[in-house]
């Protein structure tokens, strides 16, 4: 039970930081978060220590844990270990018999419907367990663990932004296509649209990042 917690934690308080919801210096104090999701403290405290691992968050003594302060460096960096990782992953998808890819259109299904729905924090978990299993089905276990992680680390400001909105729109399409592509074996074809799919949601988030060092800083704690 904690386990699932944990992970229901992890999920919430990831969703308000890679959408810019919780700004750079929001603290994060586990009695306060425990109580607001109405959970023990325990697995806040786990989830809030995991995504310190992953680097998004940093504990303070006595304080509770602060949002790290994005980098538009940092942002590109992940944007290139992205493209390498992920259409890497499509590749070897695509160049892979027989292929595993039980469920993948219903996880397309589940992103249409949160994004028809207006849902951002739906969009970033559903459009999160798409890739997983995207990436997981070219059998590389490594590799899907890194790029999970690159993902994990980035920040989608400018996700709940006009230009973001139809850029989530669109990606609805693209991930039918990606299926349709690892079906059919198109090397070529499915590496130039994961590249597209990705780096598209460059200038997005560079140009929200860049406003967002202007806006004051939150408090959660």
């Amino acid at each position: 039970m904690d386990q699932n917690l944990r992970e229901q934690v992890v999920q919430h308080v990831r969703a308000e930081i890679i959408s810019g919801q919780s700004a750079a210096g929001t603290m994060y104090s586990v009695p306060a978060l425990a109580e607001d999701l109405g959970v023990s403290t325990t697995p806040v405290r786990e989830a809030l220590l995991e995504l310190a691992r992953n680097g998004l968050i940093e504990p303070v003594r006595n304080r509770g844990f602060r949002v790290l302060e994005p980098t538009i460096e940092a942002l590109r960096e992940l944007f290139e270990m992205r493209e390498l990782l992920e259409v890497r992953a499509a590749e070897l998808l695509a160049r892979r018999a027989p292929k595993q890819l039980e469920g993948l259109s219903r996880l397309a299904d589940d992103v249409r419907d949160a994004v028809k729905a207006d849902d951002v924090h739906g969009y970033l978990e559903t459009d999160r367990r798409f890739h997983q299993a995207f990436i997981a089905a070219a059998g590389n276990t490594l590799l899907t663990e890194m790029a999970m992680a690159a993902r994990d680390k980035m920040r989608l400001y400018g996700i709940s932004s006009r230009a973001g909105q139809e850029r989530q729109a669109a990606s609805v399409a693209e991930h039918y296509k990606l299926i349709e592509l690892s079906i059919a074996g198109d090397v070529k074809s499915i590496k130039a649209l994961m590249k597209e799919h990705i780096r598209t949601w460059e200038p997005i988030f560079v140009e929200a990042l860049q406003k967002s060092g202007r806006k004051p800083l939150q408090g959660r704690s």
